[in-house]
């Protein structure tokens, strides 16, 4: 999932979410070792905008300290029974709207762990701010971000190209929820 960085004025109040099998907080000195681990995956980086490859944990450090300085929510994703950090998701202001990024290590993929913390993204960003729409974006080769992204309720809204740290320039698809369609879908199914 990709989310490109810019700064608004009115920035989000970010609490500690939890899920079924989630916590989303904020990523801590802790988290330095596992998140440098994780991210630093070609598999993972080729599919963000901002991650660099090779990722070490200076670059893990530099994040940790930076979360928090913007505009919008930047979480850590932990799983509630072991506390074993898993990857990151959040909410960033753009000059056309809020939106939704998250990625999840490899070791976790394929378990709904995105998708549950996609729908406690949403619920937060709707039920925090007074948008309209809620917008995500993905690399066109991202089946399983895609997947989360329809799961949450999402509509395409057409195609472009991002500038990728570890990729170069991609192809990705935009996708957009609106408020009225989120509050249609609030008793999300399960992932």
């Amino acid at each position: 999932m990709i989310a490109e960085r810019h700064d608004t004025e009115t920035p989000l109040s970010c609490p500690v979410l939890v899920t079924e099998r989630l916590i989303l907080r904020r990523p801590h000195r802790d988290d330095v070792a596992e998140l440098a681990q994780l991210a630093n995956n070609r598999r993972v980086a080729d599919m963000l905008a901002r991650m660099p490859f090779p990722y070490s944990e200076a670059h893990a450090e530099d994040f940790v300290r930076r979360t928090g300085e913007g505009q919008g929510c930047t979480y850590a994703l932990t799983l509630s029974m072991t506390g074993a950090f898993i990857g990151c998701a959040g909410l960033d202001p753009t000059p056309k709207g809020l939106a939704l990024g998250y990625w999840i290590g490899e070791p976790f993929w394929g378990k709904g762990y995105g998708t549950e913390a996609a729908h406690a993204l949403v619920d937060l960003g709707f039920r925090n701010s007074e948008i309209d729409q809620l917008l995500v974006s993905c690399r066109v080769i991202n089946e399983a971000s895609r997947r989360v992204i329809h799961k949450c309720g999402f509509q395409y809204t057409g195609q472009g190209m991002m500038d990728s740290l570890a990729a170069g320039r991609v192809a990705t698809e935009h996708y957009a929820l609106s408020r009225s369609t989120w509050i249609a879908l609030r008793s999300w199914p399960r992932a």
